[in-house]
């Protein structure tokens, strides 16, 4: 007799497209791949991408370790697969206006995603896998570099250049959120506990500079960092880069 031969584990591919075969052996599966990827996904959101592990997912679900491999094999697949769905699932408005208009939405698009899903940025690789989220995401940000006179490999690496701009700039609003989070203190707060001190040790006439600007800067964002105004100043510098590209 011929031993059984067990059901080959689905590649990402397969996983990302549900495209993988079904085993007619085992019990049958009370999950499907999307709720164990939603589970993962308010996971991460609650506490972050670290917290959600197997086990932990498994609590979540109810369900003990070893069946969530039957459904995923193992993490790096699972954040992929969270990935394309946020991908699959984010807000697109129809594209219209100048060039510029339409690249600052699908920044905007990007950045309000990242925002909402704080480990999404750190996450997200520069060329994620194909999923239909990410096909989906991609197909609808070309058509703004559509009838642009670029070449398709200019178009992609336009959408690249300020793709790459976008998770940045989210990643680096996160670790500021995560800051405050960790003093216990806005920005305001720790001001006014810090600012004594730095009165003191920051002689204007050993940095002039630094003391002028910072206080400049400071005053008008009421902080020593401002991540929406960062993000916007950011944007309009890399959409003046891609002018040079569009408009040559």
């Amino acid at each position: 007799m011929t031993a059984a031969t067990e059901t080959p584990k689905p590649n990402l591919l397969e996983l990302l497209w549900r495209a993988a075969p079904e085993s007619g052996r085992g019990p049958r599966k009370k999950l499907t791949v999307d709720e164990v990827v939603a589970a993962a996904i308010r996971l991460a959101d609650a506490e972050g991408l670290e917290a959600v592990t197997v086990r932990r997912l498994a609590q979540e679900l109810g369900k003990a370790p070893m069946t969530l491999y039957t459904y995923v094999p193992g993490k790096s697949e699972l954040v992929a697969l969270m990935l394309d769905a946020l991908f699959a699932g984010m807000e697109r408005a129809p594209i219209a206006g100048s060039w510029r208009e339409r690249l600052t939405a699908v920044a905007q698009e990007n950045y309000a995603l990242y925002r909402a899903h704080p480990w999404a940025s750190a996450a997200a690789p520069s060329r994620p896998p194909l999923g239909p989220g990410q096909c989906a995401k991609y197909e609808h940000e070309l058509q703004a570099l559509e009838g642009l006179g670029l070449s398709d490999v200019e178009m992609d690496d336009a959408l690249a250049y300020l793709l790459a701009f976008v998770r940045t700039a989210a990643q680096d609003a996160a670790q500021a959120d995560a800051e405050r989070a960790a003093s216990g203190m806005d920005d305001q707060e720790w001001w006014e506990a810090n600012g004594p001190l730095l009165a003191k040790v920051l002689d204007p006439a050993r940095f002039p500079a630094a003391v002028r600007v910072g206080q400049a800067a400071g005053e008008v964002h009421d902080a020593a960092y401002n991540a929406e105004h960062a993000f916007e100043f950011g944007l309009a510098r890399t959409l003046d880069g891609l002018a040079a590209l569009i408009e040559r």
